[in-house]
This record gives C-alpha cells, sequence and structure tokens, in this order.
C-alpha cells in the first residue's frame, strides 16, 4: 500500500487586508485577506518551509523530489536542486522541476505515486497579477508538502489513492508569455464552459473507480484559479455545505499551484480513520483523486503546525505600497551605495552544506561547536578533528541584537541579532517576519530558509532568523 505518509503546508507570516487594497485603488475589493510571501521569499524558499515541516520528526529520507510551481524563480535551471540542498537529502536523490502552469501540481504528486522509494512533493506558488486585477486581489501565496512512501511501521501511510481520474482538453482560458509580470484570462463564462463537463466527468470516473458515491465522502476539494468553475463542480456533485468545507480564499486567497495541496493538508489535519477525500483540481483539464484516510492519523505526533494553526496565528499585516514594492510593481529610490555583488558559483559549490543546508561542525576533541564550520576548533585548536552537525532545525536564543536604519533593506529597517543555539554555537544573523519594537534580548527563535539578495540575475539563498512559532 502506497500513499501520503506526511505532510504539511506553509503560509507566510504577511497579509494585505483586501480593503486596504480597495481603498488605494478606488475599485470594489471585497473583504478578507490575502497571504504574501515576504520580500526575501520566492517559491523555492517557501517550498523549502513545506518540506522541511512535512519531514519534521519523520524516519525516511526521500529518493525523489518533485517541484511543482508556476512561478519558478529560475528558468534554465532547476530549483528543485536548491530545495534538496537545503533538506541535505541525499546526493543520489532525485530532485526535478514541474513548471510553468498550476497543473503542474497534479502531475508532480501523481508522479510521486508512481515512483519507486520515498519521493517528496513539492508544491509552491507566489500569485501576482496587475493592480486593480482578479488575480492580485483573489491571489495568495502558499506551500504545500508531501511525502509519498510505501506503509511501513516506522511511518505508516496517512492516506491512500483508492480512485484516480483525469480528463483533458485543449482551450485558451489562461496564459502568459515568458517574461510578462502577469497571466492573461479570457472571459469568465467561457472557462466555466470549459471546466466544468471535464471536472464532472473526472470526478465521476475517480468516484467509480473508488467505488463510492458523493455521499460518501468527508470532504470534497476543488482548486483551481477559476473560481466560478470550482464553484459549480463543487455544486454538481451536490454534497453538503461541511463536506465541500473552507477553501480559504477569504483568509489565504487562491494559491494557485499550491491551493489543492494546501485544502489536502487542511484536510488531512483533520481527518479521521476510514474518511474519504476527493481532490479535483481544475487547470487546463481536470485531474481527480480520491483518498482514504487510514487509521494511522489516530496516533500520529503533531510535529507540524496545522494549516489552520497558520491561519490563526497572528501575522503581520503589509501596506499596498509596500506589497507592490516586494512585488517590483514599484521601484523605489536605491541606497546610495555600490550596488551588492552577485554570490559566484565556485564558492557557493564549495560551501553548499553550510549555506544550503546550514550545516556547522563540532570538535572531536573538545566538543566546540563552530559555525561557520572550521578545519581548526577555536576551543582547543585541535585540527581536523570536525564531524559536520546540521542546525537548521535547531532552535536558538538572542544573545543581542541591533536594529539598523542605516542598511538597506525592502523591509527596513534590518534586526540583526547575535544567537546562541541550543548544545552551543554562536552566530549573528538577520531576522526576518519581525517586529523591531518587539524583539528582546532572550527571545527564542528559529532559522528559516530565505533569498538575501538577488544581484546580476543570481539569486542569493541562505538562512536568517525569526521568532519561534508554536507547532
Amino acid at each position: 500500500m502506497r500513499g501520503i505518509v506526511a505532510h504539511a503546508a506553509y503560509l507566510p507570516y504577511w497579509r494585505l487586508d483586501r480593503k486596504t487594497l480597495g481603498e488605494a485603488l478606488g475599485v470594489p475589493a471585497g473583504s478578507g485577506t490575502r497571504s504574501v510571501a515576504a520580500y526575501d521569499e520566492d517559491t523555492t524558499s517557501m517550498g523549502v518551509e513545506a518540506a522541511r515541516l512535512a519531514l519534521r520528526g519523520g524516519r525516511l529520507a526521500p529518493r525523489a523530489l518533485y517541484f511543482a510551481t508556476a512561478d519558478p524563480a529560475y528558468l534554465d535551471k532547476t530549483n528543485a536542486t536548491a530545495i534538496h540542498a537545503a533538506l541535505d537529502l541525499p546526493r543520489d536523490a532525485m530532485a526535478v522541476d514541474m513548471l510553468g502552469a498550476v497543473r503542474s501540481a497534479a502531475g508532480a504528486l501523481r508522479a510521486a505515486l508512481d515512483a519507486r522509494g520515498p519521493a517528496l512533493v513539492v508544491q509552491s506558488d507566489v500569485r501576482t497579477g496587475l493592480p486593480a486585477g482578479l488575480d492580485e486581489r483573489e491571489g495568495g501565496d502558499a506551500a504545500a508538502a508531501f511525502l509519498c512512501a510505501d506503509d511501513t511501521p516506522a511511518q505508516p501511510v496517512l492516506a491512500v489513492p483508492i480512485g484516480a481520474a483525469s480528463a483533458t482538453a485543449e482551450f485558451l482560458e489562461r496564459w502568459r508569455l515568458p517574461g510578462e509580470p502577469a497571466s492573461r484570462q479570457w472571459e469568465e463564462r467561457f472557462g466555466e464552459h470549459a471546466y466544468v463537463p471535464l471536472g464532472e466527468a473526472a470526478l465521476t470516473e475517480a468516484l467509480k473507480q473508488a467505488g463510492v458515491t458523493p455521499a460518501a465522502l468527508a470532504r470534497l476539494i476543488v482548486a483551481g484559479p477559476h473560481a466560478r468553475a470550482c464553484r459549480r463542480v463543487a455544486a454538481a456533485a451536490g454534497v453538503r455545505k461541511e463536506v465541500a468545507g473552507d477553501d480559504l480564499t477569504s483568509v489565504v486567497g487562491n494559491a494557485g499551484a499550491a491551493h489543492a495541496g494546501l485544502l489536502l493538508a487542511d484536510a488531512l489535519d483533520r481527518a479521521r480513520p476510514e474518511d474519504l477525500v476527493a481532490v479535483v483540481s481544475l487547470a487546463d483539464g481536470a485531474d481527480v483523486t480520491v483518498w482514504q484516510v487510514t487509521g494511522a492519523v489516530a496516533a500520529r505526533r503533531a510535529a507540524a503546525p496545522t494549516v489552520a494553526a497558520q491561519v490563526a496565528a497572528a501575522a503581520g499585516r503589509v501596506s499596498y505600497a509596500t506589497f507592490l514594492t516586494w512585488r517590483g510593481v514599484i521601484r523605489r529610490e536605491p541606497p546610495r551605495r555600490p550596488d551588492p555583488q552577485p554570490p559566484e558559483a565556485p564558492p557557493a559549490l564549495r560551501g553548499e552544506a553550510w549555506k544550503f543546508a546550514f550545516t556547522g561542525s563540532r570538535c572531536q576533541a573538545c566538543g566546540a561547536r563552530h559555525l561557520p564550520p572550521q578545519r581548526v576548533c577555536v576551543k582547543c585548536h585541535a585540527v581536523d578533528r570536525m564531524a559536520p552537525e546540521r542546525l537548521a532545525d535547531v532552535p536558538a536564543t538572542i544573545a543581542t541584537f541591533t536594529v539598523d536604519r542605516l542598511a538597506f533593506s525592502p523591509s527596513p529597517p534590518m534586526v540583526v541579532a547575535v544567537l546562541d543555539f541550543e548544545g552551543g554555537g554562536r552566530f549573528p544573523c538577520e531576522m526576518t517576519d519581525v517586529d523591531p519594537g518587539a524583539v528582546k534580548i532572550g527571545d527564542r527563535v528559529e532559522m528559516t530558509f530565505r533569498r538575501l539578495l538577488t544581484a546580476g540575475g543570481v539569486h542569493n539563498y541562505f538562512w536568517k532568523a525569526r521568532p519561534a512559532r508554536r507547532a
């Protein structure tokens, strides 16, 4: 029996109130909020965070990684390799991208279920539209991750697919040419006309394969960028309102390639043994999977914060002007300093374990921990007696900090803290997702994978600290 053995989602700290968006532009903007990736986040960094949560406390090392997004940080370069490096996966584990469209997420999950050995699926998206457009208002940024593997006593399957179907047709409903900042969309009635028959046919076939009726479902998830078509397909199934559930668009927005995964993770967070969950993804066709939840969910350990907990957690509010700046729509005056230097490929390769996996070293002679890793112990001066030690998941405490109002940051002021890690090791580190007025010595923090800057067309990824989140 093969299925999902671990899952998690990641929601950024920041939210944009739709009301402020409407006030800034003088247009109706509805109510609620949308999630916003910070200035130092992209689909790769958010994918790392979702995957870290999914793998937390697990005993299986993925042998393959499939990364799906409609908004890749790089083209003509594999983005999944940065996620692979940040997770410190085995070198012989394959890492590949499935990019360019929302439907890529359904394909990545199907590939992981068909793979041999543990396979990790990472779905991530940053949704950006033109000012006053539907995508800007209704979009949301998020990531989800699923570890698929065979059932074992060490890590049992939580949900197994018992039926699946797809329906494909070629039609131009949503598209974006390379280099364009936002997608274009055909008139809504056309998309509804194209999607609804495909969704209904695929759902009927998947339920037939599973040998169940819509009335047997504990949860029906219908996700896709076309909201009206999703509502029509859900209504046609004739399920109760509670079965359709909350699609999170009022608080998160539509997370594109990550949205079906986000809702599936939320459903598995709440699921009980033997529940049936159907997931319908409407994107350039329809892909449906019917999942049966196993008894293993009753004994699962809450290793990661649930989707509901992340939605309910206190989140930072971002102004519309700041949102546009982070998205690159508004270009503000840069600091009057030399342009930042892009990271160079040879030293990045040599320091891969430190730069991407945040791997320090511990002296085998005296036990002193070093960040960054060293050859010579600063305490006992032993040479080449070091053992690598990954610290990305080790909590730390703020020993001291400064609020720098002169250093350039897209989200000023910059907060830099000196961190003391549990078990030893001290490191100065930039903080993110933080209120500068609330930082205190002794605060608990955790590490998060971020993009420091982009210079010369190269993204410089590394680790920052953020206030510790409760699981």
